[in-house]
């Protein structure tokens, strides 16, 4: 039985890509995150086939073979348009850009395992931070505010969204200036 180990590293090549459209079916995904879930799945068939067999079968060798069954599954789902790092990047964006701001942004496709120009694409196609931190401070709190400690606490809420110090302060400097134009008593927290 270890023999039948090491001739299907990846327990069955028809298992892997199932599971790999399965999971692309759900949602997009960028290649170094499937590959990760993949590899998590290879070695949890290597863990029961080992428990089974109990034979001493060279383990290294297994994950090596494993990660290049993965490999060229990955790279056969990229040919084929059902895997990409761009589009994952780009729907990501789209998906939370009102909300957060750009270092945040970035910091998720970072982790993510998305390469650093495809960063950068997908964050150069979506709207301006500042616009975007108007609104969402509009959303949420839509008034000047009347103290230091309100003042400092809007703030707080957009740096933590991710929006750029300078950011911050420009929404709250054309808020306070737009505040000018109307009547004091209409603009109460």
């Amino acid at each position: 039985m270890a023999e039948e180990r090491k001739d299907k590293p990846a327990g069955d090549a028809a298992s892997l890509r199932e599971r790999a459209l399965r999971l692309l079916a759900r949602r997009d995904y960028p290649r170094a995150e499937l590959e990760r879930k993949l590899l998590g799945y290879c070695a949890a068939q290597s863990a029961a086939g080992s428990a089974a067999d109990s034979a001493d079968v060279d383990d290294e060798e297994f994950a090596a073979a494993s990660a290049a069954a993965v490999g060229a599954l990955l790279d056969q789902l990229a040919a084929r348009g059902l895997l990409s790092d761009s589009r994952y990047a780009e729907n990501r964006v789209r998906a939370r850009a009102a909300r957060y701001g750009n270092a945040r942004l970035e910091q998720e496709l970072r982790q993510r395992g998305v390469e650093a120009e495809v960063r950068a694409d997908a964050l150069a196609g979506c709207s301006s931070e500042i616009e975007r931190a108007s609104a969402l401070w509009r959303r949420r709190f839509g008034c000047i505010p009347g103290d230091a400690n309100e003042r400092a606490r809007q703030m707080r809420y957009l740096a933590a969204r991710g929006f750029s110090g300078d950011t911050v302060r420009r929404v709250l400097a054309t808020a306070a200036d737009d505040s000018d134009d109307v009547r004091e008593d209409d603009e109460a927290c």
